[in-house]
């Protein structure tokens, strides 16, 4: 049995295609291990299921499908733990295990469950469904004419991806609209590039990770080289923009912080089992300088996103700057069934180098900065998902916290496709042509002390 280490927000993940996920060694648990819990013996409550089970085969008034029954069973049991643990059936578990250096054929959109209503987390840039006008927050009532109504995430997924040229029709609600509204999308291929870069100032380089892939860092670093290339003498800062990513491969973002940090811890977990607690420290080879850094995100910042975040705060390497981070503090492991079926289960926590955790509660910006374009739609966040795992470092602050939205959907900014209309990312230019001016307009023998404040 193999298991695969996952930290994509785990109802989120219906990307329309599936990342890659890195591999590792499973040792099975013993049975008595595997059995022992709590709420009374697990035999006898295996022996009630075998009755039922038994008792629909025998009575039922069609002849039940017997695995499509206990892939049932796998679905609501694993819907008991948590929002990120779920059951795959073969093809979509087959999907799970695609090459992120490759390419899938779909509408493009990220996708999770919210009140049992199928919500469009956000449009992947520059997709059918970006280009269609599918935004954060719609709900999707309907795929194909078949309602989503105690759809699975995986079912949707099915329904939406498809050839290149086809198309699929998406009836969708939307905030502050009449009438459901259809969209019938073309299917395309959807490249797999997880980073970009924009001209934002002659002085500032600009790099975006939309989500955190096999081959990120890689892309990363040739983005890195070229914005360092063409600013030349001038540069004076770099602002990293992860707004909207929902995360990705937990390697992938171990490497990214690992570039700008020279030494200590950068991510920690932590599960019941001693084979799920890591620790992942920095290494100082290839570490980039110590040049002013910004971070930008959002709501929609989540998971591999929240770690490069938290490392590069704890460290005080960078500013983050926006608005407070979605807040998923859990890694989740992928096993194959014998059936060629998959399981995703949340095994473990994870932890910034200060020691904290995220769950429930996100990355607070140092500075908080609204982007006010006018249009705002509600946004998930890991507390608003029913099911999802406490924080146990809130203990009397778990409540107020937990209840502070209660009812009430969190505001999304959304982003502005032109740099000028995006006040969080003029604040971060502005921000770090304030950090350059500083550093060189200071008395004479103070220049060296300043060198921490960029992180600050």
């Amino acid at each position: 049995m193999k298991r695969f280490r996952w930290v994509k927000i785990g109802t989120l993940i219906a990307l329309l295609f599936l990342l890659g996920i890195s591999t590792g060694d499973y040792h099975p648990i013993p049975d008595a291990q595997a059995f022992a819990g709590t709420g009374g013996s697990t035999y006898d409550q295996i022996k009630v299921f075998s009755q039922a089970l038994s008792i629909v085969q025998r009575n039922y008034v069609d002849v039940p499908d017997t695995r499509e029954m206990v892939r049932g069973a796998i679905k609501g049991m694993l819907r008991t733990l948590d929002p990120h643990s779920s059951f795959m059936d073969p093809d979509m578990y087959k999907e799970m295990q695609i090459d992120t250096t490759g390419e899938f054929q779909g509408v493009g959109i990220t996708i999770g469950i919210r009140e049992n209503i199928l919500t469009v987390i956000a449009p992947i840039d520059d997709t059918p469904a970006f280009r269609a006008g599918i935004l954060a927050g719609d709900k999707i009532i309907k795929i194909k004419d078949k309602p989503t109504k105690d759809m699975s995430l995986m079912e949707a997924v099915k329904l939406m991806r498809g050839p290149k040229g086809t198309d699929v029709t998406i009836t969708i609600v939307r905030k502050g609209a009449d009438k459901p509204i259809n969209f019938t999308i073309t299917r395309d291929v959807i490249p797999l590039i997880s980073v970009k870069t924009k001209e934002v100032g002659n002085d500032i380089g600009y790099i975006r990770i939309t989500q955190f892939q096999k081959k990120t860092m890689e892309e990363f670093d040739k983005a890195l080289k070229k914005v360092r290339k063409d600013k030349k003498d001038s540069f004076k800062g770099l602002i990293i923009d992860l707004r909207n990513n929902p995360g990705g491969l937990l390697m992938s973002a171990i490497d990214i912080a690992n570039r700008f940090i020279t030494s200590g811890p950068i991510v920690s977990t932590k599960g019941r089992l001693k084979n799920q607690n890591y620790s992942y420290n920095a290494q100082k080879k290839g570490t980039e300088p110590d040049y002013p850094i910004v971070v930008l995100v959002n709501g929609g910042s989540a998971s591999a996103s929240e770690i490069v975040a938290g490392a590069l705060q704890d460290d005080k390497r960078a500013i983050i700057m926006g608005t407070t981070t979605f807040g998923k503090g859990s890694v989740q492991t992928i096993y194959r069934l014998s059936d060629g079926s998959g399981m995703r289960v949340t095994t473990a926590k994870y932890y910034t180098p200060s020691g904290r955790s995220i769950q429930n509660t996100g990355i607070e910006p140092d500075i908080v900065v609204e982007n006010h374009t006018g249009k705002s739609t509600g946004h998930i966040r890991e507390k608003d998902l029913a099911g999802h795992l406490a924080n146990e470092q809130l203990k009397g602050k778990k409540k107020a916290a937990e209840g502070k939205d209660k009812g009430a959907a969190p505001q999304m900014d959304l982003v502005p496709d032109n740099p000028k209309d995006d006040e969080q990312l003029m604040r971060a230019v502005d921000l770090l042509k304030g950090l350059d001016f500083f550093r060189n307009n200071q008395p004479p023998g103070t220049q060296g002390k300043s060198e921490k404040t960029t992180g600050q």
